[in-house]
């Protein structure tokens, strides 16, 4: 009797531990976040369910012991577009102030300190869950990615905290202990190879309707979880290998390098987030064609130059993806135009102007749509892995029998209603090569829990153990020396430890999804129409490639910055958008605008000017009123975008291109010096524009504005000056 009541005990303990994870993600990293504490609450035998916030209902809060929120802030303090459907449900009127009185919660936010609306949208959402009733079981997390060690460096003592916490408040009934490291979990999906009998009812390719979708995922999350396997068993199979040394590939062991590897380690400050410029002495520099400037930030490289250019002559300038087009659910159609260099040849940097014409369609009236956008608006372009990676990754892991046979889906649990991962998907008929090239990522730097995944498919002991360091939170510093200083890619990283033999079918478990990449408009007004198709709209992108060399010496490219320079005009591609609304003020023709943009950042500034003048010639207005712009740049001959066109447009510009003379100067410091001219469009109550690279440079500007307040007589200190500009003046801020 005694053992039929313990055994009820721990039936009724396993029947509450059931976690809700939802997140809003722009980018993927809420999402990948999110699906790291899923990990986490699987290994201590939660029934879990991970969901896009937009998915689900405030009343399915209600059936949950637990629920935790990771959110990333996007534009001006907002909420991801897949959180905003959910964002206003919470936010009805009708809703009674104990609505959610029986939910437990946490949040973890993401966001850029760069940002004056730092992780916005998580405090918004835990201010509003608390209004109405719901109860904050541990203290909300928020990542910066400014921060030292990224996002990992809130997030992981932030995750130890809530394991500690799940433990203490759900402990496990008596003999059930957590599922260790080394014991797989199960896949959510697999592919499996089609079948010649398979009927075309079963294949991934018929893309759900997302209406259809909404509904059965909130009907599904009403009934009871389906038990999860505690262990996965998996055959796995490698050889050994004759070359230890590739394991610590990222230490030079070469004596006559130590000692100044030593001193470079030294002098290495990983708290600072300025780059660190690649140069063996400033006389080294002004003597180098060109100039030697700025690598990624974590690389210090002080031998010869040349042993850093970047022109990679082993790589075919005419390799370029297949060209097949996604089904993107709200994509548009598009043909290149053109594909731009804007800066020089001589030029480090390679800056593009990349025009797409995206074609009219037919909506779902049956009558012509054209694309309509607004300065602000954001295009993402969706690139492919090159057939030489892929074909490299068929042979490192066996493949090639089955690389070109078509592959379809299968989902492992009967909670998951949509049939291929998120964001993934498929060409018709997709072979594994077809699913490498165009929907999973073999190229970006890999996660900690890649790591815990591919020593699952080793049989090399000394590998399997390497591979859990580099899992390990505990020995975060090899971690980052081994995948983010050099930059190493998931393919370098299966070519280092050659045992691995992942099976296809785990392909999905594996590899990331590619996520599409955002770039803002910079075609605005007249720039938009196309001279010989009226139902068209042009877009132009101004995309600043990224390319360098790390200290492997070894030349690395974006994903999406090499697919963009493959792009040829006349090439078809699908992009999908993102809308990132000014406010009506800026766009308003009679309203003075100050504008600061340095590089690439003069993209939705440029979009927003031409708007604005043909908002003005449509109104019969006399003329737009007065428009300052602040522009950054290295060198006037080498990336002053656009110079023609404020000419044109009558934009007073004050420069500041920091190498063309001996002191640097930068765009907070001409607004400094131009403190009058600041002042005077302030008190003709403009509209304040901030767009371009993130880190320093927006908080630097921010301060020098204050500065500015200060100088001009228009507040006391820079505190009030704060206050002042933040609530009296409309401040429009992108930056990435």
């Amino acid at each position: 009797m005694m053992q039929d009541s313990t055994q009820n005990d721990g039936v009724k303990t396993l029947d509450r531990r059931k976690i809700l994870i939802l997140y809003g993600s722009e980018t993927g990293n809420s999402e990948e976040s999110a699906g790291d504490i899923e990990r986490l609450a699987r290994r201590l035998h939660f029934q879990t369910l991970l969901e896009e916030m937009n998915d689900v209902e405030l009343s399915d809060l209600l059936q949950y012991p637990l629920v935790i929120f990771v959110v990333s802030t996007t534009g001006q303090g907002e909420l991801p577009k897949n959180a905003r459907r959910f964002w206003r449900s919470l936010l009805r009127k009708r809703l009674p102030p104990n609505y959610l009185r029986q939910v437990n919660f946490t949040t973890f936010g993401l966001g850029d300190s760069s940002y004056f609306q730092y992780n916005w949208a998580a405090r918004k959402l835990h201010k509003r869950l608390e209004q109405l009733g719901a109860v904050e079981c541990l203290p909300r997390g928020e990542a910066d990615e400014r921060h030292e060690d990224g996002i990992d460096g809130t997030f992981l003592p932030w995750c130890l905290t809530l394991r500690t916490y799940l433990e203490k408040v759900y402990p496990l009934p008596l003999g059930l202990l957590p599922i260790p490291p080394d014991v797989q979990l199960i896949p959510k999906f697999t592919i499996e190879l089609v079948k010649q009998d398979m009927t075309t009812d079963t294949k991934p390719e018929e893309m759900p309707d997302p209406d259809v979708m909404g509904a059965e995922r909130t009907s599904r999350i009403k009934k009871t979880f389906a038990e999860r396997r505690n262990a996965y068993d998996m055959n796995s199979h490698g050889q050994k290998l004759d070359r230890e040394a590739a394991l610590f590939s990222h230490v030079d062991n070469d004596p006559r390098r130590l000692g100044s590897l030593k001193y470079e380690h030294e002098v290495e400050d990983r708290s600072s987030r300025e780059h660190i410029i690649a140069r063996l002495s400033d006389e080294t520099a002004k003597n180098w064609p060109g100039g030697i400037d700025i690598l990624d930030r974590p690389n210090v490289l002080r031998d010869v130059p040349t042993n850093y250019s970047i022109d990679d002559s082993t790589r075919s300038q005419d390799e370029s993806p297949p060209a097949s087009l996604l089904p993107i659910p709200g994509s548009w159609h598009g043909v290149v135009d053109a594909n731009i260099r804007l800066t020089s040849s001589s030029h480090w940097q390679d800056v593009r102007q990349l025009s797409i014409r995206i074609c009219g369609r037919v909506g779902k009236d049956s009558k012509s749509e054209r694309l309509m956008c607004e300065p602000g608006d954001v295009a993402i372009i969706h690139p492919k892995n090159f057939t030489r990676d892929v074909q490299a990754l068929i042979d490192l892991m066996g493949w090639g029998d089955v690389a070109d046979k078509p592959f379809y889906h299968v989902r492992q649990s009967a909670d998951i209603s949509y049939k291929t991962p998120k964001n993934c998907y498929p060409v018709q008929n997709s072979t594994l090569r077809d699913l490498l090239i165009h929907n999973y990522d073999i190229t970006c730097i890999p996660r900690r829990t890649f790591f815990t995944e591919i020593a699952h498919y080793t049989e090399d002991t000394t590998h399997r153990e390497r591979l859990r360091e580099f899992a390990d939170p505990g020995h975060s510093d090899e971690f980052w020396d081994y995948t983010s200083r050099p930059r190493r890619s998931i393919l370098e990283v299966l070519g280092d430890f050659e045992s691995v033999r992942i099976p296809y079918q785990h392909v999905p478990s594996i590899f990331p999804v590619i996520r599409g990449r955002e770039y803002s408009i910079a075609s605005g007004g007249l720039l938009l129409d196309h001279d010989c198709h009226p139902n068209d709209t042009v877009l132009d992108l101004a995309v600043a490639l990224v390319k360098y060399k790390t200290v492997l010496r070894k030349t690395r490219q974006g994903l999406c910055s090499r697919y963009i320079a493959s792009l040829r005009p006349g090439t078809a591609i699908n992009i999908t958008f993102r809308s990132n609304h000014m406010p009506e003020v800026i766009l308003d023709p009679c309203k003075p605008l100050l504008a600061i943009a340095p590089g690439t950042g003069i993209a939705p500034i440029r979009a927003l000017f031409h708007d604005r003048e043909l908002v003005a010639k449509n109104h019969d207005s006399k003329e737009t009123a007065e428009a300052l712009l602040f522009y950054g740049g290295r060198n006037r001959a080498a990336d002053f975008f656009f110079e023609k066109e404020w000419m044109d447009l009558g934009i007073n510009v004050v420069t500041a291109f920091s190498r063309d003379q001996a002191s640097k100067i930068y765009v907070q410091d001409r607004i400094l010096e131009h403190y009058e001219k600041v002042c005077k469009f302030l008190r003709k109550g403009c509209a304040i524009c901030l767009c371009g690279s993130s880190g320093k440079m927006p908080e630097a500007v921010r301060f020098a504005l204050y500065d500015c307040m200060v100088k001009g007589g228009m507040a006391p200190n820079r505190e009030q000056a704060k206050g002042l500009l933040h609530k009296k003046w409309v401040f429009w801020e992108e930056v990435w």
